[in-house]
């Protein structure tokens, strides 16, 4: 299931002052004798300028312009040959390449003509600026260096290692810190974003590769998130270090065609020292060109992370059905985070209980002064009971990460302790037996657990520490994934047996290899995929799959009580269809049985181990078109259970799956909860 809406844009603002090193050395220009001139970095010259931060010219603020603007380009210097891409551009900049590679601390500007008079200095045809391998080109410059204005018209290009980006004509006046960029459109790459502001020398030889990527034909996926971006904007202005634009649009479809995008209006950045400031007016999330969504985007703070700052189009509103805990229909909106301090960020998500305030009673708690673990009972609600809050701590002691989920179904204090769930944990990754290990504390307060066939179940109370490990690998085309758990903790939590409390310590070791062979397979040719592919992100490996699975878990609990098993699964996998037709051309069937031989028995119900013959179940169909309905169940066999043949899991969803985007509603009637899935696909 895919609840996700991480769109990554990374913007670390803090190092972009590094750039105003490029524009500092167009400035200092000596006077013009011939075509190309070189100038060597002077440190004096450049730190008046120190505090314009001029790489944001091409930050993310985009909008939707026509593939015109990218055609000259691609015609000068695309090619299915990077050998012929890299020739094109070192024909016709033979001066430049050249010294490209053997200058590292000078500026070079090279154009068909240069001119100066009364102090300003004019550039036309093909200029070219380059410093430590990276360029500006554009077919007229023109520096006032007594006024301190630069102005570029025509065809400008910036390109920064991996980042590039273009616009019609843009001028700026370093003494007032004003700017405007016209018709701006870029490809970012947020993980090497930050770096490549940073102006180390690099290989040249590079920048043709990069050329020839600009405009793509066919990309290929990235299953670990996004990583490319391309986005517009008519105009981009810039005033004091803050950075405006009416209308911004990003897209993550590299083939640029109308799956998705995101309308942003008035769009304002603001950079600080280890932040970023967003602020916005009602935005639109654009699905195929005729379906527009409104969201508020509305005010936020990006904060610095491992990965740089993570730009999040995550609607702050949303939806979503609880029957458990929450008495049905709900509504939530996301807060801005709030910064306790330089490590620790605070959210809050407040929510309405929609259909609790509707009916004016509640089923989700036990009567007053009843055990905790008695049925729950109907209850007249009161207007505090009509609201609900989660609450999530991050932030880091030293080099652990931690992260403490609170969450509040009621704020009547007479049902507080009922309606309270806290979850503390605090993760480390270690060096363990020659491998890789996820380390962690944890605290719990009746933390919520689907136990199979014995339905929903509690730990009370828990603090313990477990170490995990994770690991998957292909041999001979067998995916193979290897999951190992060491645990040990005192828990408290309703009995087996019985609906009293009780308090035990518990060990535990988990161990599981799950494998998949492919029998009759038929694989795609290539990864990559274009245009055509209208409805998935990559191609289809059809054929017969067989998955197997050996797990095993040993549990140990006070005066020698324990439980262990050792299960055992082994089913097939079919899939067939490429999913590129109208209707019913991608079919997928997955058929499960698992069987545990037991032994023991724990003293707790949310750890039984529950259903020892189970038969899982998928099957995803494409109805017509984008139209996917995706179902998965377990279903209980074993026979000596009185569940007998119930399904103890279950989902089904019906989604609206393109290319670059997937929509869908689902509903889980096991637990009786659902929601709305959006998930954004990655490219390269």
């Amino acid at each position: 299931m895919i609840f996700l809406f991480n769109l990554l844009t990374i913007l670390k603002i803090r190092n972009l002052i590094k750039a105003t090193l490029f524009v500092s050395a167009l400035i200092n220009l000596s006077p013009a004798g011939k075509a190309t001139q070189f100038f060597t970095k002077d440190t004096k010259n450049f730190s008046q300028f120190k505090s314009v931060n001029w790489d944001k010219v091409v930050p993310k603020h985009i909008n939707v312009s026509s593939n015109r603007l990218f055609q000259k380009y691609k015609n000068n210097y695309i090619s299915n040959s990077k050998f012929q891409a890299f020739q094109t551009y070192s024909d016709k900049f033979p001066l430049i390449l050249a010294n490209a590679r053997d200058i590292k601390n000078e500026l070079e500007i090279q154009s068909e003509m240069q001119s100066e008079e009364n102090n300003i200095l004019k550039a036309k045809g093909n200029v070219l600026a380059t410093f430590k391998g990276n360029s500006l080109r554009t077919d007229r410059l023109i520096y006032d260096k007594l006024n301190k204005t630069l102005k570029a018209e025509g065809n400008i290009e910036l390109i920064l290692k991996e980042q590039v980006f273009r616009a019609e004509e843009m001028t700026y006046d370093f003494k007032s810190q004003k700017g405007k960029f016209l018709k701006v459109k870029g490809l970012i790459k947020t993980k090497s974003f930050i770096n490549n502001l940073e102006f180390d020398s690099y290989n040249s030889n590079e920048k043709a590769l990069i050329i020839a990527k600009i405009v793509k034909d066919r990309v290929l996926h990235t299953p670990n998130g996004i990583d490319n971006w391309i986005f517009y904007t008519d105009e981009l202005k810039v005033e004091d270090n803050k950075w405006t634009a009416q209308k911004a649009i990003f897209t993550n479809d590299l083939l640029e065609t109308d799956q998705v995008k995101f309308i942003i209006n008035k769009l304002k950045i603001i950079p600080k020292k280890d932040k970023l400031k967003i602020k916005s007016s009602i935005s639109y999330l654009l699905l195929e060109n005729k379906l527009s969504i409104p969201f508020w985007f509305g005010n936020r703070t990006l904060n610095k992370s491992k990965e740089g700052y993570i730009f999040d189009f995550n609607s702050k509103w949303y939806y979503g059905i609880d029957n458990l805990d929450r008495d049905g229909y709900f509504i939530g909106r996301k807060l801005n985070p709030i910064n306790i301090s330089n490590e620790f960020v605070i959210e809050l998500e407040p929510q309405f209980l929609i259909q609790r305030s509707l009916q004016g009673y509640t089923k989700s708690f036990v009567n007053k002064d009843d055990s905790i673990t008695a049925d729950k009972a109907k209850r007249d609600t009161t207007f505090v009971d009509y609201f609900a809050l989660n609450t999530e701590l991050k932030g880091k002691i030293t080099d652990w990460d931690l992260k403490i989920n609170k969450t509040l179904y009621s704020f009547d204090s007479e049902k507080f302790l009922q309606a309270l769930r806290f979850k503390v944990d605090l993760t480390k990754e270690i060096d363990f037996l020659n491998s890789k290990w996820d380390n962690s504390f944890f605290g719990v307060y009746r933390d919520s657990i689907w136990n199979g066939s014995i339905g929903e179940s509690e730990i009370y109370l828990g603090i313990g520490s477990k170490l995990t490990r994770s690991n998957t690998w292909k041999v001979n085309g067998i995916t193979k994934t290897e999951n190992f758990t060491i645990g040990f903790g005192e828990f408290k939590g309703e009995g087996l047996n019985s609906e009293n409390l009780l308090t035990s310590y518990k060990g535990s070791l988990f161990y599981s290899l799950d494998q998949k062979f492919p029998l009759n397979i038929k694989e795609a040719k290539t990864k990559f995929i274009d245009k055509s592919f209208n409805y998935i992100f990559e191609p289809i490996n059809k054929g017969i799959y067989i998955n197997t699975q050996l797990s095993a878990l040993y549990s140990l609990y006070d005066n020698g009580n324990h439980q262990e098993y050792f299960g055992f699964g082994a089913g097939p996998e079919i899939v067939f269809g490429d999913f590129k037709k109208k209707y019913f051309d991608y079919t997928r069937v997955k058929l499960f049985p698992f069987y545990r031989i037991t032994g023991g028995e724990s003293i707790f119900k949310f750890d039984q181990i529950s259903d020892k013959f189970t038969l899982d179940i998928a099957y995803d169909q494409q109805v017509y078109g984008p139209i996917l309905l995706k179902t998965n169940a377990t279903i209980n066999l074993d026979g000596n259970s009185k569940n007998y043949g119930d399904f103890i899991n279950s989902k089904i969803s019906l989604n609206w799956k393109k290319r670059s985007y997937e929509l869908g509603i689902f509903y889980q009637p096991h637990n009786q909860s659902g929601g709305i899935n959006f998930a954004l696909f990655g490219f390269e």
